[in-house]
């Protein structure tokens, strides 16, 4: 059976961990010496091969010289460092190569998205994630669909939370026109978008058909930023049925740059909520009296 991967909690704490070593610079053994913890322990903090305990990181704090706020940030850290978050409560609707991302998801304090092929999940209204899923798996139990929609609608809580997730997504207008679940649930969907769009958090374009072609034109991926701990950075690229973390700086830049490029593309966010509404208005909206 393959071992499961260390949380990504305790991964991003290993790394923040390792780089204030470094700064000193200490070594490990160093390290040892003044903590009285062993170079195996350390060694095992620094990979994420055990847990990481909070008198371990205070004594590891102390030995670096960190002062609050930082230290406070580490213990909390510390303190969650093997909490799997959503993932405890929807394993068996996770799919296996999309775990790692979920975590990460759950720990980003920034996503910069472009989505060319639908509504990006922390956006989608629960009619909509039913339709997406049904389109994916016909078969699929009610009991299954609920578990998914719940999933989608517990992510979408850290747009709520006291420090929401920073959210710059574009989307392809092509979005907007494709019918999933027909047009009252397109209809609904797009006034969705309008209201989250109006978050602080959110920065929402979208890259209307009159702009032709573009650098990014049928690609969709997502960038995960981590302020605090920037080596965690990643672009994440999903497939049908696998998916690429890219974490080379030369592709976290590449992908960084054509997102920019691809903003620059994309009508600004005054006119892309004007869009939305016109569209949710002449292709969803059916007149009084008429059936979907």
């Amino acid at each position: 059976m393959t071992a499961q991967p260390a949380p990504i909690r305790r991964r991003k704490l290993a790394i923040r961990l390792t780089e204030l070593r470094k700064a000193v610079p200490k070594s490990q053994v160093e390290t040892a010496s003044w903590t009285g913890l062993s170079q195996s322990t350390i060694s095992k903090i620094e990979n994420a091969a055990q847990p990481i305990e909070v008198k371990h990181v205070r004594l590891l704090a102390q030995c670096y010289g960190v002062n609050s706020p930082e230290v406070d940030q580490l213990l909390r850290m510390a303190a969650e460092s093997d909490d799997r978050g959503l993932l405890v409560d929807h394993s068996d609707t996770v799919p296996d190569f999309a775990r790692d991302y979920f975590e990460l998801e759950a720990y980003a304090e920034e996503l910069r998205v472009h989505e060319p092929g639908w509504v990006f999940g922390l956006f989608q209204t629960p009619a909509y994630i039913r339709a997406v899923h049904l389109d994916a798996t016909p078969d699929a139990s009610e009991e299954v669909l609920q578990r998914f929609v719940a999933l989608r609608i517990a992510r979408q809580e850290r747009l709520k939370a006291a420090r929401p997730l920073t959210l710059r997504v574009v989307l392809d207008e092509a979005v907007l026109h494709r019918a999933i679940g027909g047009p009252s649930v397109m209809a609904e969907q797009l006034a969705h978008l309008s209201e989250v769009a109006e978050l602080p958090s959110v920065t929402l374009q979208v890259v209307p058909f009159s702009a032709g072609s573009h650098s990014a034109l049928g690609a969709g991926f997502t960038v995960l930023r981590f302020e605090d701990t920037p080596t965690m950075d990643v672009v994440y690229v999903e497939n049908l049925r696998t998916a690429s973390y890219l974490e080379k700086p030369s592709d976290l830049d590449y992908y960084v740059q054509v997102f920019q490029e691809t903003t620059r593309t994309a009508l600004g966010p005054d006119d892309s909520r004007a869009l939305l509404d016109t569209l949710r208005r002449t292709l969803w909206e059916q007149p009084e009296g008429t059936q979907a």
